[in-house]
């Protein structure tokens, strides 16, 4: 691609080193090695895909079978262009905007028990980001019993005009499961941006800290992590 800054055209490789330049020191290069599955791609979903594509995280996989309705605009990362179109493609091409240099892949499947170890297998985190309670039930339990070696960053409680800092994140299981949310309100509350964000924020941080970690309490996170 031909990109020109103040006037000079730059390669590649300087465009992708520019990208990174704000990041803390050293950790480019453990982002572009992570692959990180998001199941879901509605208001966490792609808010969290977002972030982690801006983080330079090296793969991704994007899944939903679901197509962008208006009544997505209010929370997710998607606009009047997208609707009607596949969530995971609408997805995809925003993030090929914010970073070419990452590998992003998509599934349109629906996840079921019998699914999902196929489909999420070969990624180390998992973030759940699911609307429906049973859905993630279905995964966070089969992928527990079924993966042990991935970690699962996952959503509850991130509903209603509640406080912002409510909404924290607390580890499970040793350090397998991490939950982001007030892990309280109901999603019949009304599902408004502030919050949603505010938990996909949390949700892709906890993800960078398990891929930059160091081992805390065997969660792969720092010792210094407050929910470690």
């Amino acid at each position: 691609m031909q990109i020109i800054v103040n006037g000079t055209d730059i390669d590649d490789a300087e465009l992708e080193s520019l990208m990174a330049e704000r990041h803390t020191p050293g950790t480019h290069e453990k982002l572009k090695s992570a692959k990180v599955a998001i199941a879901g791609a509605g208001g966490l979903g792609s808010n969290i895909a977002v972030s982690l594509a801006r983080l330079g995280v090296g793969e991704l996989l994007l899944v939903d079978h679901d197509v962008v309705e208006p009544s997505n605009l209010n929370r997710q990362h998607f606009g009047i262009s997208h609707i009607g179109m596949k969530k995971t493609e609408a997805l995809k091409n925003q993030l090929a905007d914010i970073n070419p240099f990452i590998t992003v892949k998509t599934s349109n499947a629906f996840i079921t028990e019998d699914n999902a170890v196929d489909i999420f297998s070969g990624y180390g985190i998992v973030c759940e980001a699911f609307d429906c309670p049973k859905s993630k039930a279905v995964l966070v339990s089969t992928l527990l019993s079924s993966l042990p070696a991935t970690k699962i960053v996952a959503a509850s409680g991130i509903a209603g005009t509640g406080p912002a800092n409510d909404i924290k994140t607390s580890a499970r299981m040793s350090g397998r499961l991490y939950i982001c949310g007030d892990e309280s309100t109901e999603a019949d509350e009304g599902l408004m941006s502030p919050r949603v964000l505010i938990c996909a924020g949390h949700q892709a941080n906890a993800v960078l800290r398990l891929v930059l970690g160091s081992g805390g309490a065997g969660a792969g996170i720092p010792p210094a992590c407050p929910y470690a």
